[in-house]
């Protein structure tokens, strides 16, 4: 849905999605951090029911949730990204929301709570804790439906958190706030109010939904001219928890200027993997 590549293409005419697809991996941690987001074509892309591979990476289905086998090369330092992460879903969550008024815009959190288990071999580094699995799909492009979003989930009590807040193009606006047991179990978590912690690098707004007490920006993960990823703390029912957020602006995202810069940061690669 970010590739500049297919939106190129948009402007001639209907483009396969299938001709362009990337496998998005960041890891944050002391050793800096490393990304891989290469775009290829169709002849690159295998896929059926229970798996799809993309070049030398193929994510399967297991009996209790995925296996993702990681081979990429980063940008801008061609540096190997290889390792294996192992994802075991507590519960199937089969509740999909609607995004906006028109009903074009999908998300689905897939699995909520889940485990997570990690091993890299390049760069050398393993370990576990807890993940989150969604899908969102959509009828039309995200920049031509919304102005941005803000999202954020975080771990509490044996469940997962989500506040969802968009906006469209034309102002008006929609809220989810749920709470997805590791039953499988969906409820609607309590009010709170929309706080603004401090702009990006870039200058990206951050919103975020918090209740009365300690809560505001711990650290920026990710800074982009479109998009912002940081640790948020956030107030829930009286506790006070650490949450992950993203911030999008779909309006800077379709800009001229942003739209040249993608490539640096997304090649295209059209080569199929070797046997």
């Amino acid at each position: 849905m970010f590739s500049p590549y297919y939106k190129w293409q948009r402007r001639s005419g209907p483009a396969p999605a299938e001709n362009h697809c990337a496998v998005n991996v960041v890891l944050f941690g002391k050793g800096g951090k490393r990304w891989a987001m290469t775009e290829r074509g169709a002849s690159s892309l295998h896929r059926a029911v229970d798996f799809y591979q993309l070049g030398a990476s193929r994510a399967e289905v297991t009996q209790d949730g995925m296996i993702i086998r990681i081979d990429e090369t980063c940008v801008p330092l061609p540096t190997a990204l290889k390792g294996t992460v192992r994802v075991s879903f507590d519960a199937v969550n089969h509740t999909a929301f609607h995004l906006d008024s028109m009903k074009r815009h999908v998300w689905r959190p897939i699995a909520p709570c889940a485990a997570i288990e990690v091993d890299f071999s390049s760069p050398m580094q393993s370990w576990s804790g807890r993940a989150y699995v969604d899908s969102n799909w959509g009828a039309e492009p995200v920049e031509d439906r919304f102005d941005g979003w803000q999202w954020s989930r975080a771990d509490r009590r044996g469940s997962t958190c989500v506040y969802y807040d968009v906006i469209e193009k034309d102002g008006s606006t929609r809220s989810i706030a749920c709470s997805f047991g590791r039953d499988g179990s969906v409820s609607a978590l309590p009010d709170a109010a929309l706080h603004t912690a401090s702009k990006t690098g870039w200058r990206m707004v951050r919103p975020y939904r918090s209740e009365v007490g300690e809560h505001g920006l711990i650290s920026t993960v990710e800074d982009t001219p479109f998009y912002a990823r940081s640790l948020m703390a956030q107030i829930i029912d009286g506790e006070r928890v650490t949450a992950i957020h993203e911030s999008l602006s779909a309006t800077r995202f379709a800009s001229p200027i942003v739209q040249m810069m993608l490539p640096w940061r997304m090649p295209r690669r059209n080569r199929r993997p070797a046997a």
